[in-house]
């Protein structure tokens, strides 16, 4: 079975990529709004949540998948008050397409001003 790399050049440690490709599924790493130059960017959970569904987006793609193959989707929150904000912005993503998904709240993310990290798995079949 084949395996493909996505690197974005946003991972802040070089041990792993944003995506991984093998077969027909699809695993997006833990993902933030982290800028290049490893910056969280966006003010509340919502805007990073946004920010951080669009970098999720653009690895899907690049592996030959999309937000309609997603089959699971895991959430980091630091504050599951937030989680309003982030479901809100993840049915904009999501839309017709339902996925198997957990929100957990946790005390902290890798980089201080992170407030939500997402993790996804798509199933890309010709069926």
């Amino acid at each position: 079975m084949t395996r493909e790399e996505f690197p974005d050049g946003t991972e802040i440690a070089g041990w792993y990529v944003r995506a991984v490709k093998t077969g027909p599924f699809v695993f997006v790493a833990g993902t933030t709004s982290l800028d290049a130059k490893g910056k969280p960017r966006g003010k509340d959970a919502g805007a990073q949540t946004r920010i951080t569904m669009s970098k999720i987006a653009r690895a899907l793609r690049e592996a030959g998948a999309g937000m309609q193959h997603v089959t699971r989707l895991t959430i980091y929150c630091t504050d599951i008050r937030d989680g309003g904000a982030i479901t809100t912005e993840l049915a904009r993503w999501i839309k017709k397409s339902r996925c198997a998904s957990t929100l957990v709240a946790i005390t902290a993310l890798a980089v201080p001003g992170l407030l939500v990290e997402i993790e996804a798995t798509a199933v890309v079949t010709d069926a």
